[in-house]
């Protein structure tokens, strides 16, 4: 049997490489698990290796997208935990392998599969994966958030929507920054306790204003080398900065002596890498997160499968507010 998958044999620009071909349904193998995709989730990280800023391809050929649900088509032997038809999300798939989930079909490895709560569409399933992973590492590797205070940059962003989310449901005070009105809308609304305007206002006036001169605890921050300096003043002593993302390689000096000097710890993560333990607790706890109050999901825009160069042209622009999702 075939099925329908967006694929790219090179890197270039989305009208220039992606496509839609047919190819044969997959096989599980051991500890394999083949899911009939109903959304998929597209991110960031999708597009930068589409156009080969990122890694090497891993095969001859690519299907795009790491993210998505489905329900569970067949398994392979040594998987017990799940059975065929389980409605599924899944993550990681496109990461140092070809079968991402921009296809009718998508082989994982048992670990990258989630059970999908029936409160949950497969399109917000879809958003489950790196947004929502990211956004849980940046804020709980450092132990728990009860009664601390937390910035969270650029606070529009896909990651940023779900760290205010868990940051709030973890008993921190939130403070994040934005760029327009819209933005700061978006951003109340997924409960942001503090709003500040990086363009009308003075950030580091506000938290000091907002702290009541003590500064924040923890930072979710989107672009290392534009935030630093402003980073290193608004951390409380002992604080820490998680990167998860940066607008360019940043190449200058760091401000050691006011990291130094208030015993402050840059961090930096990418989801893909993490361990097996990690990533266990992060599924256990956004199970828990998702039972306890239905996380609040933002998608800008959903697109047919056939329509993947313009889900693509569309992160790319930078305009949209919220998730692109494909429909498979």
């Amino acid at each position: 049997m075939m099925m329908r998958a967006a694929t790219y044999h090179q890197f270039g620009k989305a009208e220039d490489v992606l496509r839609i071909e047919h190819l044969a349904i997959p096989k599980a193998g051991p500890n394999q698990v083949v899911v009939k995709m109903f959304a998929c989730g597209m991110n960031p990280s999708d597009t930068k290796l589409r156009s080969g800023t990122s890694r090497q391809l891993t095969d001859s050929w690519q299907i795009p997208s790491s993210d998505g649900a489905g329900i569970v088509h067949e398994l392979g032997s040594g998987v017990p935990s799940f059975h065929v038809g389980q409605r599924v999300w899944v993550f990681n798939a496109a990461f140092l392998r070809p079968n991402g989930t921009a296809a009718e079909y998508c082989l994982v490895e048992d670990w990258m599969v989630v059970p999908l709560p029936d409160t949950l569409s497969f399109q917000e399933g879809a958003c489950l994966g790196i947004p929502v992973m990211t956004a849980h590492r940046c804020l709980f590797s450092d132990g728990e958030l009860q009664g601390k205070t937390v910035l969270v940059a650029g606070g529009a962003g896909v990651v940023a929507h779900y760290a205010i989310q868990l940051a709030k449901w973890g008993g921190a005070t939130v403070i994040t920054t934005v760029s327009s009105d819209e933005k700061a809308h978006h951003a109340t609304l997924a409960g942001a306790d503090y709003v500040i305007n990086y363009k009308k206002e003075n950030v580091a006036y506000r938290v000091d204003e907002i702290t009541g001169h003590q500064g924040v605890d923890r930072i979710v921050e989107v672009d290392f080398g534009a935030n630093l300096h402003l980073n290193a003043q608004i951390l409380k002593p002992g604080g820490v900065s998680v990167m998860y993302a940066y607008v360019a390689a940043p190449n200058m000096p760091l401000p050691i002596p006011a990291l130094m000097s208030k015993n402050i710890t840059l961090k930096f993560t990418l989801i893909y890498t993490i361990t097996p333990e990690q990533r266990r607790q992060i599924l256990s706890d956004i199970k828990v997160w998702i039972a306890a109050k239905k996380p609040i999901f933002a998608i800008a825009h959903e697109y047919p499968l056939e329509e993947v160069v313009q889900s693509h042209l569309a992160i790319e622009g930078g305009q949209k507010i919220g998730h692109i999702i494909l429909n498979i």
